[in-house]
């Protein structure tokens, strides 16, 4: 997958979780070498098993629209932490609780650490012309 285009679909994800109200959303983009399962790590709280399944549920809604389905989802029913594993990333919303005992940034904190702004895409430069053609020396010789 582009880096682009999977940086595209974690700003979708992480949008979902800031309209419904997500707290202390951290992103996660795990090293080559540490053994992750996957390339970046979304973290973010609800504070009640009803926020946590909106927000696990907006996610899941947001990505199904550009055809993305995760792979696996863990933790719903409990809604103490839901984990939505897309492959390339996982969304994992906890409750305060769960967050704290988990403490997932500690463990991996060998990661580096991300902020939303960091996964905007820069559009490609159009490539300017070097030489004028054939038809604007045409041009220029008739002015």
């Amino acid at each position: 997958m582009k880096k682009n285009e999977l940086k595209q679909q974690i700003a979708a994800a992480i949008q979902a979780c800031l309209e419904k109200k997500a707290e202390e959303l951290s992103i996660l983009e795990m090293e080559k070498g540490s053994g992750a399962f996957t390339d970046y790590f979304v973290l973010c709280s609800g504070t009640n098993p009803r926020q946590v399944q909106a927000i696990a549920d907006e996610v899941e809604l947001r990505l199904k629209a550009a055809e993305l389905r995760p792979a696996h989802v863990e933790g719903y029913k409990q809604a103490e932490w839901v984990l939505l594993d897309y492959v390339d990333f996982v969304v994992h919303v906890f409750s305060e609780k769960a967050r704290k005992f988990y403490d997932l940034e500690r463990l991996w904190k060998s990661a580096k650490r991300l902020e939303p702004s960091d996964l905007k895409t820069i559009p490609r430069k159009k490539k300017l012309e070097s030489k004028p053609t054939a038809s604007k020396k045409k041009k220029r010789a008739k002015a």
